[in-house]
């Protein structure tokens, strides 16, 4: 096992090789949210740390949006709700309005999990084969680049929701914020600069895009100020009309003129006839804690549960973090559960998922039995497994903890970069590209190379399969860790490992997050992984028969650990605007 001093010094080679991220003393840490904390004292990575509440979000401004509301009393789901609305504002290629999610809420006056579904909708038009042409050949960029690929947004919907159950403040005081900051503007930083660039076509065809996100003919530069007067204008109506505004007011009827503007299937029912829903969460355990996450559509849910069952068995502590044989044990684990999700996984409004079956401690045990401790076991050679019983990179994640005991994990998407890259004409709100998440055909993979079937075919008022993994630990009952992050396909083995990460090996949420991360999603055969990894590591698992390649970096966590002091919370280097604060 490697010593702590071996992986403190992996730890800085990531951060250099992944982030460019600059040290400081905890002395020194009021600078921006691209810092870490390096307490020389002890030697360690340190996270921040607070008393009374905490938020962690992958923009700053959003993170100082949720604190304010925890300051004047607010609970951690008034607090969730303003920072949703706030990434709408300063996270523009993944925060939104216009897209959607999944809220985890545990609520201490109850000891209840919630779980909420505010993920998008397919068109009541939308069928089958519409993104296939006459041959049945994908029409390419049908499902991530026109107005077909627009799902019906759920966050408005999903943040009301909340806020009504759970919440103590009015939806016009925590919207106050964001509009402030879509009215004036805010600065520009490197990062954003950097997509926007990225997405330059994407966002160069439609002038509703540019007239926002350009200067010109070009991209807004680092520096420049991103003001959003018609997206201000939406959350106004949101603030004082509440979602009718958006599902059934103005807004609505903006966008259902894109729509038809555009050849887009979105009707003034289908926006009307949205709802959030309030699900059963699945949950688990692993060595005497109590794991909760998404149920359906959601995958990440029960895949994690479903990997840690496997991974019980194993001493992964003994092992030691990201050694040979740790991430060829886990790289295995992966490849079983991402082999079921092809199979298995879908809307359980339109099809019977296997939860229960999957999450069984008994079907782990017969999918271990699989596993060569000597050997990668080639994809081609690996098939669904046979659950029972059966039962009658662009997101964000944040989380929030406050001092009353509730936490709330919160992941929520447009799918792809900037989504569709289709701001509503007039509305200033970035629409989603959300449909491609379905099986637009079978066994044909989508923009993250995951290979879905019929389960999660396109269909008519079907929400799209997700890999979307906001998730709580529990010990005893009360909140240990609250943690989740964007990333497509490798969402949920980022979170997979920040559990492991710190039950396992006992890290602290900073040296949880900042550890290589690495990836295999069943198909494509291809361990995938960060820069980082031992040279002697990556030897021992080609000895295995282990292909991998290595790539830019994975996930952006946003995790929080409840202690008996009271918080740590830590946000992911990886996106350098990110930023824990607390108080």
């Amino acid at each position: 096992m490697p010593s702590f001093k071996q992986f403190r010094l992996t730890l800085l080679a990531t951060i250099f090789a992944t982030a460019q991220i600059a040290f400081i003393h905890p002395s020194h840490a009021q600078g921006t949210g691209a810092q870490i904390q390096y307490d020389t004292s002890y030697d360690i990575l340190s996270p921040v740390k607070a008393k009374n509440g905490i938020v962690s979000s992958e923009q700053g401004l959003a993170s100082q949006v949720g604190l304010d509301v925890l300051k004047r009393g607010g609970n951690a789901v008034d607090a969730a709700v303003a920072v949703g609305f706030a990434l709408a504002v300063v996270l523009p290629h993944a925060g939104n309005i216009g897209g959607g999610g999944f809220m985890l809420i545990h609520d201490a006056k109850s000891g209840k999990d919630i779980a909420l579904d505010f993920r998008e909708l397919a068109p009541s038009l939308a069928h089958r084969d519409m993104f296939l042409d006459s041959s049945g050949k994908i029409t390419p960029g049908s499902s991530t680049s026109t107005h077909l690929a627009v799902g019906v947004p759920g966050t408005v919907a999903g943040l009301d929701l909340a806020l009504r159950k759970y919440g103590t403040m009015s939806l016009k005081e925590l919207i106050a914020p964001s509009i402030k900051l879509a009215d004036q503007g805010f600065e520009v930083t490197p990062n954003l600069a950097q997509l926007l660039e990225a997405s330059r076509n994407q966002l160069g065809k439609w002038p509703s895009s540019r007239a926002i996100f350009f200067n010109g003919e070009r991209p807004l530069r680092a520096g420049e100020q991103l003001v959003q007067k018609d997206l201000a204008k939406s959350l106004r109506l949101i603030a004082h009309q509440g979602p009718k505004a958006f599902y059934e007011g103005e807004i609505a009827k903006k966008i259902v003129a894109e729509m038809k503007n555009h050849g887009g299937l979105i009707t003034a029912d289908d926006m009307k006839n949205y709802l959030a829903v309030e699900r059963q969460a699945v949950t688990g355990t692993y060595r005497g804690y109590q794991v909760v996450s998404m149920p359906p559509p959601s995958s990440g849910g029960v895949h994690i549960i479903q990997m840690l069952n496997m991974l019980e068995g194993y001493p992964l502590s003994k092992q030691g973090l990201n050694s040979a044989q740790t991430i060829h044990t886990m790289t295995e684990v992966m490849k079983l559960a991402y082999a079921d999700r092809a199979e298995y996984l879908g809307d359980p409004d339109f099809i019977n998922v296997p939860v229960t079956g999957l999450t069984s401690k008994r079907y782990a045990d017969e999918l271990v039995k699989k596993i060569n401790l000597e050997q990668a076991t080639p994809s081609a050679q690996i098939k669904p497994g046979k659950p029972l019983p059966y039962e009658s990179d662009q997101t964000t994640h944040y989380s929030v903890a406050d001092k009353f005991g509730n936490v709330v994990a919160t992941t929520y998407t447009l799918n792809l970069l900037f989504g569709s890259g289709i701001v509503a004409t007039g509305t200033g709100i970035t629409l989603n590209n959300e449909m491609d998440d379905f099986s637009v055909k079978a066994g044909v993979p989508n923009a993250f190379g995951l290979v879905g079937g019929d389960a999660n075919s396109v269909a008519a008022k079907k929400r799209p399969l997700s890999s979307m993994t906001p998730t709580m630990v529990l010990k005893d009952g009360k909140p240990f860790l609250v943690t989740g992050s964007p990333g497509g396909s490798r969402i949920i083995t980022t979170t997979l490992q920040i559990i492991v990460n710190v039950i396992d090996h006992q890290l602290n949420p900073a040296e949880a997050t900042i550890a290589p991360r690495f990836h295999h999603q069943w198909e494509p055969d291809m361990t995938r992984l960060e820069r980082g990894f031992n040279a002697d590591t990556l030897d021992i698992l080609k000895s295995k028969g282990h292909k991998f390649s290595t790539g830019s970096s994975m996930g952006r966590t946003q995790t929080i650990k409840v202690t008996t002091e009271g918080f740590e919370a830590f946000a992911d280097p990886r996106n350098p605007d990110g930023r824990a604060l607390g108080y």
